[in-house]
């Protein structure tokens, strides 16, 4: 039994163990090979976040996800390659858009080259991306094309805001499904449908993916919370500071409206304050560790990733179900 991508997942087979590791190789030395240019600024830029490493979570749903099919086809490390390009093209936007300074452990492209670069390296990225999916045929351009007009629709919710009238939580929730289980998503299927496996899998596959991706963002939405920074790797909080509506958050507000309970009131205008002060920052920080509102987005994200594990069940009983199943697990062990 080995360690294999995200969160250590256990892989028990060795067969298994083999042809992920060997796919999450080639996947590694197609990102290099696809972030190359004729300009060595742009390959600098373009490879920046590829070398800062990543939990390459889509490639690994596409290596156990063609694992239903013929696990060997030809398409499959391609369609994992662009599925992690895409998802790299969003951090450089993403980053640009939050101002943030640093990106897997290192100073974002934003911060060391400007806004302007950091957004044309990711248009770049987008573009190298296309390039590979036109090998891989219409079908594999639809997916990714509607996948990824639901992941910028996502993006576009979120900055929007809900409506008047709209519960939050489920506005915050839809977001998630664009902004994130579109493309995860997209990964199981690509697994699924570039390895030949029968279409009830790759719905099922996909379905799995939507879930555990929304499951996966709700749980560093609590990490962002709970953990310290030797669990998260990345400073507690951020996204308060930042004035992010995570689902704690969200969570605290719907319940300062229902109950009208003068602490959790207090604790919203403690939220809606300067958090760039450290002292508010870190009081606030404390509240909700110890509040009902980050138990409750627990429970959230376990139901999401029980919902995961439940969708699989149609699938036959072998070591590729095994290990979906573990990072439903997984998932929720990371939200605690």
């Amino acid at each position: 039994m080995t360690d294999v991508g995200p969160f250590g997942l256990s892989v028990r087979d060795q067969a298994l163990e083999a042809d992920v590791q060997a796919g999450l190789v080639a996947v590694e030395e197609g990102l290099l090979e696809a972030t190359k240019s004729e300009v060595p600024f742009i390959t600098e830029a373009a490879q920046h976040l590829v070398r800062a490493g990543g939990k390459r979570f889509r490639p690994l749903l596409v290596m156990l996800s063609a694992q239903f099919g013929d696990r060997y086809a030809p398409g499959i490390v391609p369609s994992a390659v662009v599925v992690e390009l895409t998802h790299l093209a969003t951090l450089y936007h993403d980053d640009v858009m939050d101002e943030a300074a640093v990106r897997r452990g290192v100073a974002s492209a934003n911060t060391r080259w400007g806004n302007s670069v950091a957004v044309l390296t990711g248009d770049f990225l987008f573009a190298r991306a296309s390039h590979i999916l036109a090998d891989l045929g219409p079908e594999a351009v639809r997916v990714q094309a509607e996948a990824f007009e639901r992941l910028v629709t996502g993006q576009i919710l979120e900055t929007a805001g809900p409506q008047d009238g709209r519960d939050p939580v489920e506005h915050y929730l839809d977001v998630l499904g664009g902004k994130t289980g579109s493309l995860v998503a997209v990964s199981c299927r690509f697994g699924a449908m570039m390895s030949g496996a029968d279409e009830t899998v790759v719905h099922v596959l996909t379905q799995y993916g939507e879930r555990l991706g929304v499951a996966f963002q709700l749980a560093d939405d609590v990490l962002d919370i709970a953990s310290d920074s030797h669990e998260s790797g990345k400073t507690p909080g951020t996204d308060l500071r930042e004035g992010i509506p995570t689902l704690p958050v969200l969570r605290l507000r719907e319940r300062a409206a229902r109950l009208g309970r003068a602490e959790d009131i207090a604790l919203c205008e403690l939220l809606d304050s300067d958090l760039a002060d450290d002292e508010r920052h870190a009081e606030a920080l404390r509240l909700l560790r110890a509040h009902p509102a980050l138990e409750q987005a627990r429970q959230d994200t376990v139901r999401y990733a029980q919902d995961a594990r439940s969708s699989l069940a149609p699938l036959p009983e072998c070591t590729a179900k095994t290990a979906l199943l573990e990072l439903c697990d997984a998932v929720v062990h990371r939200a605690g």
